[in-house]
């Protein structure tokens, strides 16, 4: 077993970022008005076995269909790249459906565990730890649990300005984690 505290706080970040849990306050907001009831519990549970699962047969399903670990890494690169763009400058890129029900859909997914984070999952799997990346899962299930439970106090402690500057400071946190996943993968595909 390699834990490395270095990995696992880079990798913890990188899916901060993806997850977005401060970004999506005003989603949870909106459920909890809609539907009274969030169930936090369930949904931080179902996202960490969503993710954590994918960890371990992400790559055997991608070998199933003939995809390489750093081709995917390398298309991840590219949706994470995008995400940050949306993050930073405030842009839609994606399509978010409006979500009906509160319940494992869509908090556990795809809020939480959703493409971006899992093809993100697969992209760290090429460059880091299996057990950093499983340790950096939990921490931030633990901030998404935490986050879910408070997200009131804390909409009205960050205010709508505080929110923003969190989302874009992540958002380059992001860029720079797909321009890093794309350089260091690249070069595998290439054959000169």
């Amino acid at each position: 077993m390699e834990l490395s505290l270095k990995e696992i706080i880079t990798v913890t970040l990188v899916l901060f970022a993806v997850v977005d849990p401060i970004g999506n306050i005003p989603i949870v907001l909106d459920l909890r008005e809609r539907l009274g009831h969030i169930q936090s519990e369930k949904a931080s549970i179902v996202a960490a076995i969503i993710m954590i699962v994918f960890v371990f047969v992400g790559e055997t399903i991608l070998r199933f269909i003939g995809i390489d670990v750093n081709s995917f890494a390398v298309a991840g690169s590219f949706v994470l790249f995008f995400m940050a763009l949306e993050m930073v400058l405030g842009i839609e890129l994606f399509k978010h459906d409006a979500p009906k029900t509160a319940a494992v859909f869509p908090l556990a997914f795809p809020l939480i565990a959703g493409a971006g984070t899992l093809t993100t999952i697969l992209s760290l799997r090429a460059e880091y730890e299996t057990e950093n990346i499983i340790v950096a899962i939990i921490i931030n299930i633990a901030f998404v649990y935490t986050v879910l439970k408070s997200s009131a106090k804390m909409q009205r402690f960050l205010g709508p300005s505080g929110i923003d500057i969190i989302r874009k400071i992540f958002g380059v946190i992001i860029l720079a984690i797909s321009v890093k996943l794309f350089t260091s993968n690249i070069s595998s595909l290439i054959q000169f």
